[in-house]
């Protein structure tokens, strides 16, 4: 556990390392806590994710029509892959993910301390991150998540080196090599936010509990007093929303230019061919990315006839539609929302009908939206 002290401003804050899945830092927070006796301790929780924990994984409450509307469906697929990969290993080590932070709480709250929950909601960092990945990344960290994590062979090796080092910080790090993104928006913005909360904490004696991958990046930011929280959504990202907004746009006003244009020149037979090929095109893609998700053949008809007009629709995506027409087909069932947190391999993943209508869902919209670029260009050579 590694344990660092910093005095900034008339208060004395100490800062607690631990590996998310270790009993011993379990150990080591509760006798920090009762040596110290401080007047607050700050946790890397927020409060809808301290609440999941206390109360269980609460998936029976998840309303996933709610979900498929918000168009949040990719960033809960990644919030479970993290999630159960960190639960096998803690499985192994016979210990809950979180339970250092529990028992932080717990500790502080015997003594009469004030309980701070230094973390940024879980909703807005996975949004940000996705924010800032490219199609490239976000199709690079699909994959390697779901052909690699939960393949990961949990080995005497793994777990002694787990209990060194936060498990998710392993796994960002192991991240990061593909989508620098994703490193910023995990480990880098978290730690200013909680830098930020550590210090607005109430008393003169603080201390912080946060993963070990934290503790050097929180330290250095009080030290050096660069506290900026970055507390908001992806505004940040204002710019490159802006530019998918344009090209959201952009995408039917050239394809009805395109129509247009065909129309004009080759008549009734060239604008057809057109039609057609966008059609197969989009269409086919969207089948081939639900079907990879083992959609119902139901599905993969409604994906292949709605992505054609969806990528023409900036406010509907063909994953949107396939993902509602999963849903129906194959309703979830409670043994399906009591399995999201107990997925042991990708196989799980496909199989429960939950992580199937949002992979549905992402994997349609990849289709679709490879099928756009594609049957785009093959347009103007048509026209040529």
């Amino acid at each position: 556990m590694a344990v660092e002290i910093v005095e900034i401003g008339g208060k004395r804050i100490t800062i607690v390392g631990t590996a998310h899945v270790s009993k011993k830092s379990i150990t080591e927070v509760k006798e920090v806590i009762a040596k110290e006796k401080p007047d607050s301790v700050a946790i890397e929780l927020c409060r809808g994710r301290y609440e999941q924990l206390i109360s269980g994984d609460g998936w029976q409450d998840m309303k996933i029509n709610e979900i498929l509307k918000s168009g949040k469906s990719h960033m809960l697929l990644l919030h479970l892959i993290l999630m159960n990969f960190q639960r096998r290993i803690g499985d192994e080590l016979g210990v809950k993910p979180g339970e250092e932070m529990l028992e932080a709480a717990k500790s502080a709250e015997k003594i009469g301390s004030n309980v701070v929950f230094a973390d940024r909601p879980v909703e807005i960092t996975m949004q940000r991150m996705l924010s800032m990945m490219g199609t490239r990344e976000k199709i690079r960290v699909l994959f390697h998540l779901l052909a690699g994590m939960f393949e990961t062979q949990v080995d005497e090796e793994l777990i002694e080196k787990m209990k060194e080092k936060d498990v998710i910080t392993e796994a960002i790090e192991t991240l990061s090599g593909i989508a620098p993104s994703a490193k910023k928006a995990l480990i880098d913005e978290r730690d200013s936010y909680m830098a930020a909360r550590i210090l607005e904490a109430k008393g003169d004696n603080i201390v912080a509990v946060v993963g070990a991958g934290h503790v050097e990046g929180i330290k250095n930011l009080l030290e050096r007093g660069v506290l900026v929280k970055v507390s908001s959504g992806p505004k940040t990202q204002e710019k490159r929303i802006s530019r998918l907004r344009i090209v959201m746009y952009a995408i039917p006003v050239l394809f009805l230019g395109m129509i247009g244009y065909g129309l004009y020149t080759g008549g009734a037979e060239l604008t057809l061919r057109l039609l057609l090929w966008w059609f197969l095109i989009n269409g086919t893609l969207s089948a081939i990315g639900t079907a990879a998700a083992f959609g119902h053949p139901i599905t993969i008809i409604t994906a292949f006839l709605a992505a054609p007009f969806t990528s023409l629709n900036p406010m509907i995506a063909a994953g949107w539609v396939a993902g509602y027409v999963e849903a129906l087909v194959r309703v979830p069932r409670v043994r399906d929302l009591d399995g999201l947190g107990k997925l042991n391999n990708w196989k799980g993943f496909w199989k429960n009908r939950v992580t199937r209508i949002l992979l549905v869902v992402v994997l349609a919209n990849l289709g679709s939206s490879i099928g756009t670029f594609v049957a785009l260009p093959y347009l103007l050579t048509l026209l040529s």
